[in-house]
């Protein structure tokens, strides 16, 4: 059976394939469908493969299979297609429930040398993996997840040549780029409205038009859709030659159906053509509106947060209006106040820790940090204590300083929960205002920490890396004060060796070097700035421990130790 296996990977291993010693093993010649019904593998010559490498617990793959599944029906009438299971599924009842829902063949689950044995040679690392290859048995791809996913049946016969041929029509579509070319496909020439009825895409030639990706289920995507329906409203209401086509990403029509509630038009349910545009488009966030000008071309890659900050004022939203824009947020900047920044409508305060309301007003001329934070979120439960023992000790010096939590909890228990452990402010869960103060500082990932000076303007938004790096002594978090730590962080090191030897790390010399947060390799204390350290081995010794012996020996005269640095007296 052994050297049956080596024949079988030498067999593979060559620039062609034979399909009969690939995929079947001593004792068995064929391939089986979810009926159960055996095809020999004979019956394989002539077509063109997709190994598939897929399993019932993977997520991505469950996603991908309908895909595949598509693309196998369209390509089915050809008869020259076919694609193989190879199941990494762990039981035979997942195995089945699984294949249950494909149209094509498979390895037996029972044969589980035959699925091993095909993991090194096409190289899978990971599921769902897709290797494609020709009636000879030559390798096209091992990319044909990607490939599906970009060009679906259109790849077809997937040959590297088709492949480029695809990707050449794509940039030439792109220089060429018009409205049909985005929203056309070559089985629809038409967007939808909310009841059902057909707008030819030809419509919508010489307007400004917004391509409006959005998902439902993503709270922040359906909280924009109500301030992008204002300004729709609005600028239709002016006579405006604008409109919205939504790219819906979700998986189901009743989703489809809830994010659809607005006045404007989108692409079928789970239309081809949306992940399509998505790749097109390079989609990284949502909500993403992508701002196509009266001739077709991209004007501008994302306008939502133009849109939610600016409104109407945003259109046409051109290069110039940017411009113009830009130079209002500057003008804006000048003039913050930190009523200007928290005070909205009627929401003038901010909760205490007994739960009184706390008016704005009263924390104008404090230091305030706004920490955007949740409970679900491990870095800023890890972050949280060392900020609550940093507020502790700003405090104590300086009445003036405030921080207030600002939740991304996804309810109120959770955001109860972690409000406890907090001795500063918060805003209500679920404020309004929550969402405005994410747009403004651009809060891309939390935890993050927006620090406000005196007058309400801010100092800096990376308050967070400042308080890790220096904890209370950063306050007041301004570039003078950096200046001055930095200044005490030169004068810390003067006298001290640029390199040494130490007998308790003989292999390589040790250098002085910066270094924010590490645990010295001799005493298991945590240091921090200073270490004398061997980035090959990465091995820290901290300045006390590297220069106490000479210390206590009077070596060195005029150094004091206070238990974390060494320093000179003054």
């Amino acid at each position: 059976m052994a050297e049956s296996s080596n024949n079988v990977v030498e067999t593979i291993n060559r620039d062609c394939h034979d399909f009969k010693s690939l995929l079947s093993s001593s004792d068995r010649d064929f391939l089986v469908r979810n009926n159960g019904d055996q095809v020999k593998i004979d019956s394989l010559k002539g077509k063109k493969l997709g190994l598939y490498f897929s399993a019932s617990w993977c997520g991505p793959c469950r996603r991908f299979t309908p895909n595949l599944i598509e693309v196998y029906t369209e390509l089915s009438t050809k008869g020259d297609f076919e694609v193989i299971f190879v199941s990494a599924d762990e039981d035979e009842e997942s195995f089945n429930g699984y294949f249950s829902k494909m149209p094509w063949l498979a390895i037996p689950f029972s044969d589980s040398e035959a699925r091993k044995r095909l993991d090194e040679p096409f190289s899978v690392k990971g599921i769902p993996h897709l290797v494609l290859l020709d009636e000879n048995g030559k390798v096209l791809t091992e990319e044909g997840v990607e490939i599906i996913r970009e060009y679906g049946e259109e790849g077809y016969p997937f040959t590297p040549e088709k492949i480029q041929e695809l990707k050449d029509l794509e940039e030439k579509a792109k220089k060429e780029q018009s409205i049909k070319t985005i929203l056309v496909s070559r089985s629809r020439d038409f967007v939808v409205t909310s009841d059902g009825s057909k707008v030819p895409v030809s419509e919508l030639e010489g307007k400004t038009v917004g391509i409006y990706f959005s998902a439902s289920s993503f709270k922040p995507s359906a909280d924009f859709t109500q301030k992008l329906a204002e300004v729709y409203s609005k600028l239709k209401e002016n006579g405006e030659k604008f409109e919205v086509v939504m790219i819906s990403l979700d998986d189901d029509d009743e989703s489809f159906k809830q994010s659809f509630g607005a006045p404007w038009l989108a692409l079928p349910s789970k239309d081809k053509s949306c992940e399509k545009l998505a790749r097109y488009f390079e989609l990284s966030t949502l909500p993403t509106v992508v701002i196509i000008g009266p001739d077709g071309k991209t004007l501008h890659p994302n306008a939502a947060d133009a849109i939610d900050e600016h409104g109407i004022v945003a259109y046409p939203f051109t290069p110039e209006k940017f411009a113009e824009l830009k130079e209002i947020e500057k003008a804006s900047e000048a003039t913050q106040t930190l009523e200007s920044v928290l005070v909205s409508g009627g929401l003038d305060f901010v909760l205490g820790k007994d739960g009184a309301k706390v008016k704005v007003a009263d924390l104008v001329g404090k230091t305030i940090l706004l920490y955007f934070s949740a409970h679900w979120c491990p870095p800023c439960r890890a972050f949280t204590p060392s900020l609550v023992e940093v507020y502790k000790k700003i405090k104590e010096k300086d009445d003036a300083f405030e921080v207030i939590f600002i939740s991304s909890d996804r309810d109120q228990s959770s955001f109860d929960d972690y409000y406890s452990g907090m001795p500063w402010l918060a805003l209500p869960f679920n404020d309004a205002r929550k969402s405005s103060l994410s747009r403004k500082f651009k809060v891309q990932g939390i935890p993050m920490l927006i620090a406000l000076g005196p007058t309400g303007k801010t100092i800096t938004k990376e308050a967070r890396s400042l308080v890790m790096a220096h904890g209370a002594d950063a306050y007041p978090f301004t570039e003078e004060r950096l200046k001055e730590i930095e200044a005490q962080i030169e004068e810390m090191a003067k006298g001290w060796p640029e390199k040494l030897k130490d007998e308790r790390h003989e292999e390589h010399e040790l250098v002085l070097t910066r270094r924010s947060n590490y645990v010295c390799d001799v005493c298991d204390e945590m240091g921090q700035v200073w270490s004398f350290y061997c980035e090959e081995c990465d091995f820290d010794l901290h300045p006390k421990c590297a220069l106490e012996k000479e210390t206590k020996a009077d070596a060195k005269e005029g150094w004091v130790c206070d238990g974390e640095v060494c320093t000179r007296a003054s």
